[in-house]
């Protein structure tokens, strides 16, 4: 105890010690800490070793106060991170200012005209801009249906790159140029929106290698999916009016993805996506990583049994068989069928 007492003593230089008597039948009349006074803020920040951070945190509320002072309960409710990008909160703050005064400018990033600011600077920052943005701009200068880093441009009004289709036709007598080369065509949503491509049938596939390889279908064509997201599809009317199949992994995120294709085209239909696929191709089964667990309300009464034995691992493990190892000449069998 007396060790721990001379310890604590003879560290008191951050802090106030109010002593107490106490008198013990067999070791006497001692005096023992009975309470710890720290006395000031920077003495309190010394003792934690925090008084570089607590300047620079005050240099942030000083600079925010003059230039963005609606910024302050920001500062307040996140100061740990303030305190990382004390470096960059300047830049940041011209960045606000900015768009303050140029509400939607509809411009691309990389044209805002700022000292030390340039448009890998604002994407590495967009989590935070987004932050700031919301709390100084008015409710009207936001599109508020444009969420996360991937809607930053169009919630604020900025131009985005252009979603992108990439298609193929697999029926040559209706080939876009007159060229004997394949015809792996890239258009932007836009122009792909204006099409209206003369097809009857629309697939869609994940896999690079099986949409090159896709054969020939009258009257039809493929279109590279690219996993989740088909906000480039969804506003093209015109394939509304077609038939679609979709092909992905036999797997748990296959039907995922094919349950939100089904949200912007109900219609569409699985392809080889089914138990007798599965079944004949068990040699070839591999692990799933990271298995989707979650009902999907969008599955048939055929899909629905194979996506629940696959998230129970009913027929084992985390199964996969994955698109592209499907036999090609199985494809073109099914390909006849439909």
């Amino acid at each position: 105890m007396r060790d721990w007492i001379k310890r604590l003593d003879d560290a008191a230089k951050q802090y106030r010690i109010v002593w107490r008597s106490v008198n013990h039948r067999i070791v006497g009349n001692n005096e023992i800490p009975d309470e710890i006074w720290i006395d000031s803020l920077n003495d309190a920040l010394g003792l934690i070793g925090k008084r570089r951070d607590a300047e620079r945190f005050a240099a942030l509320v000083a600079l925010t106060r003059s230039r963005q002072p609606e910024l302050l309960p920001w500062l307040a409710k996140r100061p740990l991170h303030a305190l990382e990008l004390a470096e960059e909160w300047s830049r940041i703050l011209d960045i606000v200012a900015w768009l303050q005064n140029h509400p939607r400018p509809g411009i691309y990033l990389r044209q805002i005209d700022l000292p030390g600011v340039h448009s890998k600077f604002i994407e590495g920052h967009r989590g935070v801009l987004g932050e700031l943005f919301d709390i100084v701009l008015p409710p009207e200068k936001i599109d508020a249906t444009a969420v996360g880093v991937g809607g930053f441009c169009r919630r604020y009004g900025f131009q985005d790159k252009p979603l992108r289709v990439r298609f193929r036709i697999l029926d040559p007598t209706l080939a876009l140029f007159m060229t004997e080369s394949d015809h792996d065509i890239t258009v932007t949503q836009a122009i792909f929106a204006q099409l209206e491509l003369p097809v009857t049938r629309v697939f869609i596939t994940e896999n690079e290698i099986n949409f090159l390889a896709f054969p020939d279908v009258p009257e039809a064509m493929v279109i590279f999916g690219a996993g989740y997201g088909f906000e480039n599809l969804a506003s093209v009317e015109w394939m509304r009016n077609r038939v679609i199949h979709y092909w992905g992994d036999i797997d748990t995120h296959g039907f995922a993805i094919l349950n939100q294709l089904r949200g912007f085209f109900p219609h569409a239909a699985s392809l080889l996506m089914d138990s007798e696929t599965l079944m004949e191709h068990q040699a070839l089964w591999g692990v799933e990583p990271s298995p989707e667990t979650g009902t999907l309300t969008r599955l048939t009464a055929e899909e629905n049994p194979l996506y629940d034995q696959l998230r129970r691992n009913e027929l084992g493990h985390q199964i996969r068989l994955e698109q592209e190892k499907i036999g090609f000449e199985w494809l073109v069998e099914a390909l006849g069928r439909v």
